[in-house]
């Protein structure tokens, strides 16, 4: 019965607003706005952009950071955002000699920076331009992330001066598969709980991407490679943390080892927050959502139905979860307006396709916040074999007077409706379970008569209906019953 669902859950987003003014406040993209401020004709930048190593400390300095090997490599960050960004322009020396970092009497020729176009939309220009340079930073954030670790650069280096990346054991495609993959996974896991849910160890994230899903005990070998995926990733998001995508709690440097040495597992320490926590930002949420998106991926974000038609909101929500359908529904129904929604929701709520039930369910939901003002279109539809069932279970949930009485076709319509459209939501099995009995427990010889019901998921739902439920001869005459509505040819499969 199952349609396409969507590859990531609905993200909720915070105003272009709110998110321009989280990544005015991220640290890096603040301190290469800073730094960028600070640059001028004065500024000595190399061939490759670079500050010059004599006011590597100057602009340590300005930025507040101590004049040490740190202080000094982050504003070496700072300033190579401040480029990769456009809030710094070099201008490139005008170079007479064979070598492009001296002039041809041997003097060094440096080139000069100049306050970019982007710099002065961080201030001026609107939400849309702040979060346009922002996503750049990240970009070279997530480049730095997964760019190799020079350990000895003297050995990299050919006689000819070119480098021997292959000697790195390094592939960029790989690193960056990787680390995407288990940002991926970090999205999953922050929307599905929501911004406010616990932060995820990073022993958990790292074995989301090395142990396989059906492996029991993990091996020795699958260990290892779990343990230097950590370390990995402790590196990696020790880099992404200052562009504001992630909170990261590292791991505790206790527990870093030197080669040889055995490292402890993470098993063996009950603090588990000793190995790394992370959790994803509104502004990761987002920045990660661009990427996704951009990639091809379909990741769709909580508003993004609001100006759509009422048949492309409920089937748009079909696998929401219950909280973000409920938010879309609101923004919809805020941006719709009140008056006609009703009738055109139950409208939308037709048809005998496989989605057609979750979309009644949804659509009962949705009248539920219209209030009072659906009674009309309500009332409307209660001789509708279809709605019929929704309408007078809605108007009796709100205590409405002269509700007539369903017949007994519509009330094991509705039954067999009801229980497709939480199968179709893959809804918890207990839940599902509960229902399961107690529909068939509401009327006696259930079973006798649900086969004969006119839906096309009839025959699907009475063979769930004999798998879930506990009792042995109830699930029997389920079966049977499914049996005898396919022998009629009234199921679609």
């Amino acid at each position: 019965m199952s349609a396409e669902r969507p590859t990531m859950p609905p993200a909720p987003l915070l105003t272009e607003a709110e998110l321009a003014r989280d990544a005015l406040a991220s640290p890096l993209l603040a301190r290469a706005a800073r730094i960028a401020r600070w640059a001028g004709p004065d500024t000595k930048v190399g061939a490759g952009g670079e500050l010059a190593d004599v006011q590597l400390s100057a602009a340590a300095e300005h930025l507040g950071l101590t004049p040490d090997d740190d202080g000094m490599a982050d504003a070496s960050e700072a300033w190579r955002l401040a480029v990769d960004t456009g809030l710094v322009e070099i201008e490139d020396p005008a170079v007479e000699g064979d070598d492009p970092d001296e002039d041809a009497e041997g003097e060094d020729v440096w080139g000069t920076a100049t306050a970019g176009e982007n710099l002065a939309l961080l201030t001026g220009g609107s939400p849309a331009d702040v979060l346009a340079i922002w996503l750049d930073g990240l970009e070279a954030a997530h480049a730095d992330a997964t760019a190799p670790v020079f350990e000895d650069f003297a050995d990299l280096v050919g006689e000819d001066g070119s480098i021997d990346f292959d000697a790195l054991d390094w592939d960029p495609e790989t690193e960056a598969d990787f680390l995407d993959g288990v940002l991926g996974n970090l999205y999953l896991l922050t929307v599905g709980e929501g911004p406010d849910g616990p932060p995820v160890p990073l022993p958990a994230l790292a074995a989301s991407m090395i142990v396989p899903d059906d492996m029991g005990e993990p091996t020795d070998d699958i260990l290892e490679q779990v343990s230097d995926a950590m370390m990995r990733l402790d590196d990696q998001f020790r880099v992404l943390e200052p562009i504001g995508i992630v909170e990261y709690h590292p791991v505790d440097e206790a527990l870093l080892v030197e080669e040889g040495e055995e490292a402890e597992s993470p098993a063996d320490d009950e603090d588990v927050t000793r190995y790394g926590m992370v959790r994803l930002t509104p502004l990761g949420i987002y920045g990660i959502r661009a990427r996704m998106l951009e990639a091809g991926v379909e990741a769709p974000a909580v508003g993004d139905l609001a100006d759509k038609g009422a048949d492309a909101l409920l089937g748009g929500i079909a696998y929401y979860p219950e909280a973000a359908a409920r938010a879309e529904i609101q923004l919809w129904l805020t941006r719709r307006g009140s008056d006609g929604a009703a009738a055109e929701l139950l409208d939308a709520a037709r048809g005998t396709d496989a989605l057609a039930p979750l979309r009644r369910l949804h659509c009962q939901q949705a009248l539920a916040l219209v209030g009072a003002e659906a009674e009309p279109a309500v009332r409307a539809v209660l001789g509708d074999p279809e709605l019929g069932g929704l309408a007078r279970v809605w108007l009796a949930e709100r205590g409405a007077a002269d509700v007539p009485a369903p017949s007994e076709t519509m009330i094991f319509w509705l039954a067999i409706d009801t229980i497709a459209a939480q199968l179709e939501a893959d809804g918890d099995l207990d839940e599902l379970q509960g229902l399961v009995e107690g529909l068939s427990g509401q009327h006696s010889g259930f079973f006798e008569e649900a086969w004969r019901v006119d839906h096309p998921a009839t025959a699907d739902v009475l063979e769930a209906m004999g798998r879930l439920h506990s009792d042995k001869k109830q699930a029997k005459d389920a079966r049977k019953a499914a049996f005898k509505a396919r022998s009629r040819g009234g199921s679609a499969d």
